[in-house]
């Protein structure tokens, strides 16, 4: 399959160009940028990032405009939110299939926000868009982390209530991203619209697919987001109410048997998506953010205040697993059951 790359240039975008790459399913025929960008050779409009070399093929490739007339089947966007949503609309409109980095049609009621170890069932909202192509969505890096920790024990105890508070990493702000003179020495306790979207796009995964409809789940989820001086990493800590009892070993077997896509050709999905890890002081952004290349959660830290009470912290890789590589998992999936 032909893929294009919408915001190449950027930090997400460059995951896009290192995970595509070498890629069984897709070949990047067309990296695209900003008009000011277009035209010139990746390598030269880049300013990359990334700790590893970007690839030849791509580098040599010459920057088209973000419009659609590109020679391909799927789109990867990692354009910013404010211009992500008119564009990708010309798009899916053209007949593309885009799957969105952005934030701007997560919330849209025929797109799905689609994580797919989680609600792989709300693809089949894609059927209800009125676009001559369609618009597939991941969410949030934090709420992908959230949400993928908080689906095995909600499918065997239920959860009525959920509060996470982030530290987040400031490859999640893009670069140059946040000023060092504000995030060296420093946590700045706030990001804009981040809390709003933990809440919000959790509870759309979460939910059920009923009649061309996604209803969202029932449970209360509360939220407050930090940004901390770590490179790559969303360190969540999360305390949970259950609806039924349970013990801190079976929301450890919860975590360990949790495999939804076990069996599936799928070369960017980890062997396990969630890691449960024993040490004292684990999760570590520095130590447990590239297990599974990047794509598992990692979970440690679990402790139990009652019987249906639990606290536990969670590691997500926020270009990863938070951005690109779900993107990429999406298009693999919807690849399987688009043949």
């Amino acid at each position: 399959m032909k893929v294009a790359i919408l915001g190449a240039t950027g930090l997400v975008g460059q995951r896009f160009v290192q995970l595509l790459s070498n890629h069984p399913f897709f070949e990047i025929t067309a990296l695209a940028a900003s008009d000011n960008s277009a035209g010139k050779k990746y390598r030269e409009a880049v300013q990359w990032r990334l700790n590893v070399p970007v690839a030849e093929k791509a580098g040599d490739m010459v920057l088209k405009k973000c419009t659609p007339d590109i020679d391909c089947d799927y789109v990867f966007s990692a354009l910013p939110s404010d211009v992500a949503g008119e564009i990708e609309e010309e798009f899916a409109n053209a007949g593309y299939i885009v799957f969105s980095n952005a934030a701007s049609h997560r919330m849209d009621e025929d797109v799905p926000l689609i994580i797919p170890e989680v609600n792989l069932d709300h693809l089949k909202i894609t059927e209800t868009q009125k676009r001559k192509g369609k618009i597939i969505t991941n969410p949030n890096c934090s709420t992908i982390g959230f949400t993928m920790v908080l689906k095995p024990i909600m499918d065997r105890f239920g959860i009525e209530e959920a509060n996470v508070v982030t530290m987040q990493a400031i490859s999640g702000a893009g670069y140059p991203g946040v000023p060092s003179m504000d995030i060296i020495d420093n946590v700045v306790p706030f990001i804009k619209n981040e809390e709003e979207k933990i809440m919000t796009e959790s509870k759309k995964i979460l939910g059920r697919l009923k009649d061309g409809k996604i209803y969202p789940a029932n449970l209360d989820i509360f939220a407050q987001c930090n940004r901390v001086a770590v490179v790559d990493g969303h360190m969540l800590s999360i305390t949970i109410k259950t609806q039924e009892k349970a013990t801190l070993s079976e929301i450890v077997r919860a975590f360990e048997d949790f495999q939804p896509l076990k069996g599936m050709y799928l070369p960017t999905a980890p062997e396990k998506p969630v890691f449960y890890l024993t040490g004292v002081d684990s999760p570590q952004p520095k130590f447990h953010r590239d297990l599974g290349g990047g794509m598992s959660v990692s979970v440690g830290r679990l402790k139990q205040y009652s019987n249906k009470q639990f606290g536990f912290v969670a590691l997500v890789h926020n270009t990863i697993r938070g951005a690109a590589g779900c993107a990429v998992l999406n298009a693999e999936i919807y690849n399987i059951f688009r043949g």
